[in-house]
C-alpha cells in the first residue's frame, strides 16, 4: 500500500505554508501579541480573509454546501503547517470541529446558517462545552438556577460570529447549540498564550438554536472529542518540528570555545532525541487523520495516540530548544516563546498526554464484541 502523501495534498501543504510565511511571519506574531484588543481584530480578520480565499476553512464540507469537499488527509497537512506557523486564529476549531459537524446536521435550519457563514469566509466558528476526560468527552458547562443560561469555556469567541456549543443535563442528556455570537455574553480569559483566544460565554438556551441532542448530540460531541485530539496533534507537530528547527538553526550560529555549539556532542543528541520523538509522534497523527477520513472503528484510540505523542513531542521539543537556546531563550526578543507557549497550551487542551494515555489503557481493557 502507498501511505504518501499525494502530488495535490503536499501541493496544498506548501501553499498553505508560503502564504502562512507572508501573512504569519514571526513578525506579524509579535505585533499580534503586542496589539490592543481592536488591533488584534483587525489583524485577525485580514489573515482570515487570506485563509478564506484559500478555501481552508471549508476544506472538510461537501462540496454540494460550497465547500471543497476534501477529507482529514488533506487537512492534516494544513493543520501542521498552521502549527509550524503558531497561527493564532481558530482554523483547528473552525475547520477541523465546526464545519464537518455542521455539514453532517444539515439540513438543520440552524446548521445550514452557520455553515452558510463559515464557508462565504466571514468569520471563524467559536467551539465550547467540550472537555475531555478519562471517561470520555465531558460538558464543563454550569447552569444557572433557572436552567435557562449556560456558561461555557470558548476557543475562538474573539473573531466569531457563530458559537457551536455543547451542554449536557442530567434528564434531558447531550445537547448541541450553534449560538449567534450576538445572543451571547463573552468574557475573556486570561491564557498563557495571549494569541490564543479563550474566554468564557454565557449563552440562552433556545429551541432555535438546536443543532441535535440525545443519542445524536452525544455521538457528535464524541466524535468532536477525537477529532479536536487529532486535530490539536497535527498542531503540535508543526509546532515542535519549528522549536527543533529553531534551535538547530541557532545552535548552527552560537560560537562557543572558537566553534558553533551544534558541533558538541552533548547538543547534538539533545536535537536528536527531540527529532526522534517527533518522527514516532507525525506517522501516529497522520494515522488519526486517515481513521477519520475513513470512520474507522478505531478512531477514538488512533486520535488519543496521536495526541499523546504530539503532546509529548511537542513538550520535548520545547524544553530542548529552550535549553539549546540557554539563557536568551526566556527573553521576549527571542522568537522561540512564540511557539513554546503555543505548544504548552495545546498541550493541555482537549486533553494532556495523560489523559489520552488512560483512554487508550480503558479502551485496550474493553472486551472485544467477538470474545466469548
Amino acid at each position: 500500500m502507498d501511505f504518501s502523501f499525494s502530488d495535490e495534498q503536499t501541493e496544498l501543504r506548501q501553499a498553505v505554508r508560503q502564504t502562512l510565511g507572508r501573512e504569519c511571519p514571526t513578525a506579524a506574531l509579535r505585533e499580534f501579541y503586542e496589539a490592543t484588543p481592536d488591533r488584534r481584530v483587525t489583524l485577525a480578520a485580514q489573515r482570515w480573509g487570506t485563509l478564506s480565499a484559500l478555501g481552508a476553512p471549508g476544506l472538510l464540507v461537501p462540496e454540494v454546501a460550497d465547500g471543497l469537499g476534501l477529507s482529514d488527509v488533506d487537512l492534516v497537512g494544513v493543520f501542521e503547517e498552521a502549527g509550524w506557523s503558531a497561527l493564532p486564529e481558530p482554523l483547528l476549531e473552525t475547520a477541523g470541529l465546526a464545519a464537518p459537524m455542521l455539514a453532517a446536521l444539515l439540513p438543520a435550519p440552524s446548521a445550514a446558517r452557520a455553515l452558510g457563514a463559515l464557508v462565504s469566509g466571514n468569520a471563524p466558528v467559536a467551539v465550547g462545552g467540550i472537555d475531555v476526560g478519562v471517561g470520555g468527552p465531558s460538558s464543563p458547562t454550569t447552569v444557572t438556577a433557572d436552567g435557562m443560561l449556560r456558561t461555557a469555556r470558548v476557543v475562538g469567541a474573539r473573531d466569531a460570529t457563530v458559537y457551536l456549543l455543547a451542554c449536557r443535563d442530567p434528564d434531558s442528556g447531550w445537547q448541541l447549540h450553534a449560538v449567534p455570537a450576538h445572543a451571547c455574553t463573552v468574557h475573556a480569559t486570561a491564557t498563557l498564550d495571549a494569541a490564543r483566544d479563550l474566554s468564557t460565554v454565557h449563552w440562552p438556551l433556545s429551541s432555535d438554536t438546536l443543532l441535535a441532542y440525545g443519542v445524536a448530540a452525544e455521538a457528535s460531541v464524541s466524535l468532536m472529542a477525537d477529532r479536536a485530539a487529532a486535530g490539536s496533534a497535527a498542531f503540535l507537530v508543526g509546532l515542535a518540528d519549528r522549536m527543533i528547527t529553531l534551535a538547530a538553526d541557532y545552535a548552527k550560529e552560537r560560537q562557543q570555545f572558537g566553534q558553533p555549539i551544534g558541533s558538541f556532542q552533548a547538543v547534538k543528541h539533545l536535537l536528536a532525541n527531540a527529532r526522534v520523538k517527533l518522527e514516532f509522534a507525525r506517522p501516529a497523527t497522520y494515522r488519526a487523520a486517515w481513521s477519520l477520513a475513513t470512520a474507522q472503528p478505531t478512531v477514538s484510540h488512533d486520535a488519543s495516540m496521536a495526541k499523546a505523542m504530539a503532546s509529548d513531542a511537542a513538550d520535548l521539543a520545547a524544553r530542548v530548544a529552550l535549553q539549546v537556546h540557554g539563557a536568551i531563550g526566556y527573553t521576549w526578543e527571542c522568537d522561540l516563546h512564540f511557539f513554546m507557549k503555543r505548544a504548552w497550551a495545546l498541550s493541555s487542551s482537549w486533553g494532556d498526554a495523560a489523559t489520552h494515555r488512560q483512554l487508550v489503557l480503558a479502551q485496550a481493557q474493553r472486551p472485544s464484541p467477538l470474545a466469548p
